[in-house]
């Protein structure tokens, strides 16, 4: 099914220029919130249609400076799935980073940021909104703001493990409390838990629009935050989150009415923003600087295909690409490599066709485009110049595209694990139907009985520079802490390919050899598992030296 954008997104405009412009008081974390952000609070909210502006503002700019870098070094680089070398963006690929480094900060600042609106949202809104607005609208956009709140903290848990725990970001700077200490883990959970149990008690299932928090977004959330639960068979309580994992799952599955897309590349068409398999992503706009998916100008190759682009050193990893199968249908669709062709790229000269090297007509010593050292580039979520999109790309890295956080897909397979639990393998038919679905689309054979790996090597290739396999790997880990370990440390991450010297055509694969020599560069360690708190914020509180503790829930 095809969705055009929808007018959430003409009201999410709206509402985030008026962020930028000072109305809610933007604010880098929850340290930086000023008391001045209730006063102004206090002038809005008068209406439903400012209630559900400000929740529509919860869906693109906050999360901007998280997702611009930080989430895909994180979550493709760290995880092995891209390959990226240079300077502290390249840390991640070798997880050679520190406490210091710059987009660490951003994405710790980018998670907060994101918490901060939400309780903007949930602390301000209620006690002005209910003079006019009815209980209903009131309890829908507060389910709106919990989902995105447990959404954020889930990602803090996963990536960082113990963080702070904030429900009330203005009150920590008008009682001068913001030394707040780390929270452990399970507490994480149980808020998150909280708040998910919240939105579906709240949210009419069917009754909102495209693009914004429903019901079933928050089951599917739920599911992956129980199977992420149960993956600690140590935990007694790891049978039963399996089984909560597996009922939530099959709820969104069977009772939701969202079916997967025909073709896996029009998932991420711009056309399709908010199409028959999202659950939840952010909605990006073309509105300058910091409104917009910047994937597209941080991953298109060259100005062939985008209006921006430092995507050139950009690729998949030699390892990413021995995982995905000869006749797999996705391939196309998250790396581009020799001879594949794109219609939907550059337009006004006919279409895009790769190639390793591309001389300047005018300079042949020169190359238009140029091979790197995986002979491969980067595709999902490039969408092209703004001709190729009917202006929605604009000048400041800020196209229009969705950036999923939550699709059918990822439930279809969390099902399937579930199922599975702590077992070594499972043959039951319901979640072999929902795994081969996947695999059907992809235009693979079905199998016939599944394992861990299976489920967790088609979640790398389903999902893959989606950003998400990070959070793969730490179920594996808590699983298996040896072997998740051990599965890092085998990747061919660090094979590359060398040009062979000779009058060999550059546009051939004999022209290159296979180089091996660098792989044993990345080693990980268990340390490596869970990220460092920013180094300047273990300035400012010194409480993160500090062991965790339990969150007093009331």
């Amino acid at each position: 099914m095809n969705v055009n954008i929808t007018d959430m997104k003409k009201t999410i405009k709206y509402i985030v220029l008026l962020t930028i412009a000072g109305v809610f008081g933007a604010c880098e974390d929850f340290l930086e919130l000023t008391p001045e952000d209730r006063l102004v609070a206090d002038e809005y909210y008068r209406t439903e249609e400012e209630v559900r502006s400000g929740t529509a503002s919860l869906y693109g700019y906050p999360w901007f400076n998280f997702n611009d870098k930080f989430f895909w070094l994180a979550g493709d680089c760290m995880s092995g799935n891209i390959y990226y070398t240079y300077d502290q963006e390249g840390q991640y690929y070798y997880l050679s980073f520190n406490a210091g480094n710059s987009y660490l900060s951003e994405g710790w600042k980018g998670l907060f940021r994101v918490v901060s609106y939400t309780n903007s949202v949930i602390n301000d809104m209620p006690r002005i909104a209910l003079e006019n607005v009815s209980e209903e609208i009131v309890n829908q956009a507060l389910a709106e703001a919990r989902f995105i709140r447990a959404m954020a903290y889930y990602i803090l848990a996963e990536f960082w493990g113990e963080v702070p725990i904030v429900e009330n970001s203005t009150e920590l700077v008008v009682t001068n409390d913001m030394m707040l200490p780390k929270n452990t883990r399970s507490s994480l959970y149980e808020f998150i838990r909280r708040d998910l149990e919240f939105v579906i008690e709240n949210v009419k299932p069917d009754e909102n629009e495209p693009g914004r928090v429903t019901k079933w977004s928050a089951e599917g959330l739920m599911a992956k935050l129980y199977l992420t639960m149960a993956q600690d068979l140590t935990d007694p309580n790891s049978g039963q989150y399996f089984d909560l994992a597996k009922q939530y799952a099959q709820d969104v599955i069977e009772n939701s009415g969202l079916t997967l897309m025909p073709v896996y590349g029009d998932l991420f068409k711009i056309e399709n923003d908010n199409n028959s398999e999202s659950l939840f992503a952010m909605q990006w706009i073309k509105a300058g600087y910091a409104t917009g998916n910047s994937r597209n100008a941080n991953w298109a190759r060259s100005s062939v295909i985008a209006d921006q682009q430092w995507g050139g050193g950009k690729s998949c990893t030699y390892d990413l690409l021995q995982i995905i199968e000869p006749g797999d249908l996705r391939r196309k669709e998250i790396y581009m490599t020799l001879g594949d062709e794109y219609p939907e790229l550059n337009q006004e000269d006919g279409g895009y066709t790769y190639y390793f090297e591309v001389p300047d007509p005018e300079n042949p010593t020169n190359n238009i485009e140029s091979p790197n050292d995986v002979l491969n580039h980067l595709k999902k979520y490039v969408i092209g110049k703004s001709s190729d999109v009917n202006g929605q790309v604009g000048i400041d890295q800020d196209a229009a595209n969705n950036v999923y956080l939550l699709r059918l897909a990822d439930v279809y397979l969390i099902y399937a694990e579930a199922t599975l639990g702590a077992g070594t393998e499972t043959t039951d038919e319901t979640a072999l139907g929902y795994f081969n679905a996947i695999r059907e689309r992809a235009g693979l054979d079905p199998k016939t009985n599944l394992t861990f790996l299976d489920i967790f090597n088609e979640r790398r290739v389903e999902f893959a520079l989606e950003s998400m396999f990070w959070f793969d790997i730490k179920r594996y880990y808590y699983r298996n802490s040896s072997a998740a370990i051990e599965y890092i440390n085998s990747q061919k991450r660090h094979y590359v390919y060398r040009r062979i010297d000779g009058t060999e055509d550059a546009n051939t694969w004999d022209s290159y050899q296979l180089d091996s020599t660098l792989n044993s560069a990345i080693v990980v360690y268990e340390t490596d598992m869970f990220l460092p708190i920013p180094e300047a914020e273990v300035i400012i509180n010194p409480l993160f030296l500090e062991d965790a503790v339990d969150y007093q829930f009331e």
